[in-house]
């Protein structure tokens, strides 16, 4: 299975032209979007961009997301938040929004309700969909200071993901293999940025593209 992977589109109408041209020059099979669809809505926004995607779309909301995006996303794609399915024989699980952040934003969840949430869906060896990303990994921010969820590094370690997919932290983009597992941050969408993960008899290719990579 390709990937096409983006995140933090923050209402960037004008990103879905080249989504879609990047999708098929890659023969991605479907796109997965890491959430903050919108910046603070509206759901009539989200709906908008998913739907004119012209391949299958998998997404999930950003903390940026109002609650509703869930909703707006399952009109016209594949809502993941709290979802796992199986594409191509993979195991995908989603969660959107994040940790507590000193913003106060909208899609805002306690650890343990990260955790819970995430356990019910988890698999070993699975590829995981999440906003924000284990904490220690992709996650420092330019005072270097890391952000990251606590319980997600925890669902990490418990079921060892072949590859964990996150955004939120539009500086931590990157891709890191760690302990078997692949963790990328394609960086934000709202600036041209994307990745191309290919998923093939348990191994892992990713490459992130952009006008400052």
């Amino acid at each position: 299975m390709k990937f096409l992977v983006v995140t933090d589109i923050h209402g960037k109408r004008s990103a879905v032209d080249w989504i879609n041209s990047r999708a098929k020059e890659n023969n991605a099979d479907c796109v997965l979007i890491l959430g903050d669809i919108t910046e603070f809505g509206p759901d009539e926004l989200a709906s908008e961009i998913v739907g004119s995607v012209d391949l299958d779309v998998y997404a999930i909301p950003g903390n940026c997301d109002p609650l509703t995006i869930p909703l707006a996303v399952a009109k016209c794609g594949n809502d993941m938040h709290g979802r796992s399915v199986v594409i191509g024989g993979i195991h995908i699980a989603g969660l959107g929004g994040s940790n507590p952040t000193i913003f106060n934003t909208p899609f805002e969840l306690s650890e343990d309700e990260i955790f819970a949430k995430l356990d019910k869906i988890s698999k070993e060896g699975m590829v995981l969909m999440v906003h924000a990303p284990p904490y220690g990994i992709n996650d420092m921010i330019p005072s270097g200071l890391h952000v990251g969820s606590t319980a997600i590094l925890k669902i990490v370690k418990k079921y060892k993901p072949l590859l964990v997919l996150s955004g939120h932290i539009h500086e931590a983009m990157g891709v890191v293999v760690k302990d078997g597992t692949t963790f990328v941050n394609p960086g934000p969408a709202k600036e041209g940025r994307y990745a191309i993960v290919s998923v093939e008899n348990g191994k892992v290719d990713a490459k992130i593209f952009g006008p400052m990579i």
